[in-house]
């Protein structure tokens, strides 16, 4: 495959002011993927935002470069990123643009593209867009310039398709329920959709200011919605992140789910009702109770590499609708064409009410084994240390004490000189003990 210059598994994202991420880059961005879409007969894209204050300086710099393409703007001002990939869709536009770094700190953002079927672009069309960046800029004729309009609605029209994914025999009340947007994207979008669905709603994170997106709050940092949900003594917490992709949730007693429970309380709603189509999809880093547990329902499941992007590939090479990540990225392509938060947390409590459950009986179907992970800097200049004997003969024999009650994973990080060594096993001694022996040999060859 053709090496990528600026586009990530997940789009283009870094500090705000450095590398990608400044005016100039984003205009010329915005220029050379109107050229590559205009090439491919659109005229119209669709720009969202989250919450953080350098979503203005960017949505302008795509404009304007979408605009000396010649491609007319639609500008759905702050919106979660599944809810551009939906209103892409519905608008018959042939792509939409998220300008957003979900659940990282406000100073950086990034930039991704949905196409026009609401997925992520083809890498072909990714591949296309960069060689384009290295042409000059030109602008179209006076007459040929893109105009941009502010789309009407855009979150209410999000809000109607998230609550058509609820069942319309159920509903919301006589549940409390806390929801905590992390101020960001969805700060007004959630507790709408739940209320209207008849919940009784207490709102955290609905306050964004540009400076304070994912601070202390959303999917990444859960002490506020617990503290809440047992202040309140609620029924559960939604907790979205920043750009609203992925869901992390909370039970009456104050009880973490990620997304493997989540995962595995859909997939099993799913396996009841008749609905599940094939198996299921998590990745490297999901749980190796989850991979147990579903086996004992009889639900095949695969593993991708870390990412929803990839996680999306293998459901798409299977023929499969539902997926995810620990993170909380939970798909559903029989529902939405990417991650949403929202509309998995709706799965989940159609789940508690067919079950008639609370959330923290339905979560008892699985306990996840407990995971050791020690990060082990090496000098690259030394080699890989993947491929020392050394390395290989800890693993097997840490493999083999384990046997199907634990897991090995040895991986290096994308963005520095570090070996990640994970160990899962049933008894927390053992992944402990496997872990510090593998990263004691791996630091003896590495260095």
């Amino acid at each position: 495959m053709t090496e990528r210059k600026y586009f990530g598994t997940d789009g283009i994202r870094g500090k705000v002011g450095e590398s990608a991420i400044n005016p100039e880059f984003v205009t010329k961005l915005g220029w050379a993927a109107g050229k590559v879409l205009a090439g491919q007969g659109t005229n119209k894209v669709l720009i969202g935002k989250d919450t953080r204050i350098s979503g203005y300086m960017l949505e302008s710099a795509l404009e304007a470069g979408l605009s000396a393409a010649g491609i007319n703007i639609g500008l759905l001002g702050p919106m979660p990123t599944p809810a551009i990939a939906y209103l892409t869709k519905t608008f018959r536009s042939e792509a939409g643009i998220v300008i957003s770094a979900s659940h990282n700190p406000y100073y950086d953002n990034g930039i991704k593209f949905f196409s026009a079927d609401g997925f992520k672009l083809d890498d072909d069309i990714e591949l296309a867009i960069e060689a384009m960046m290295d042409q000059p800029l030109e602008c179209v004729a006076s007459n040929k310039l893109g105009k941009a309009t502010r789309v009407e609605d855009a979150a209410g029209r999000y809000i109607e398709f998230c609550k058509g994914t609820f069942p319309s025999d159920l509903n919301l009340k006589g549940l409390k329920i806390v929801v905590d947007c992390a101020h960001g994207a969805t700060y007004h979008i959630a507790p709408d959709v739940l209320s209207e669905l008849g919940a009784d709603v207490i709102e955290i994170g609905t306050t964004p200011n540009g400076l304070n997106i994912n601070d202390k709050v959303g999917a990444t940092s859960m002490r506020a919605i617990v503290d809440k949900v047992l202040e309140e003594k609620a029924d559960l917490g939604f907790a979205l992140d920043g750009d609203g992709d992925r869901i992390m949730m909370v039970d009456h007693l104050g009880n973490i789910l990620d997304g493997d429970q989540i995962l595995y309380i859909v997939a099993r709603d799913a396996l009841k009702c008749g609905r599940l189509q094939g198996g299921v999809v998590g990745t490297l880093m999901t749980n190796l109770a989850l991979e147990n547990a579903l086996a004992k329902l009889g639900i095949p499941f695969a593993r991708s590499k870390v990412g929803d992007r990839y996680v999306m590939e293998l459901l798409q090479q299977k023929g499969w609708a539902i997926g995810g990540e620990s993170s909380g990225h939970i798909l559903n392509l029989n529902l939405a064409s990417t991650g949403d938060g929202m509309v998995a947390g709706l799965q989940v409590i159609t789940a508690m009410l067919r079950a008639n459950m609370n959330l923290h009986d339905l979560s008892s179907g699985f306990e996840k084994y407990p995971q050791t992970l020690i990060n082990v800097r090496y000098d690259a200049s030394a080699g890989n240390p993947l491929e020392d004997s050394q390395v290989a003969e800890v693993t097997t024999q840490a493999e083999a004490s384990l046997g199907k009650t634990g897991r090995v994973l040895l991986r290096k990080s994308g963005t520095e000189p570090l070996l990640r060594v994970m160990v899962e096993a049933q008894e927390s001694s053992s992944s402990k003990n496997w872990a510090e022996k593998i990263a004691e040999v791996v630091r003896k060859v590495a260095n």
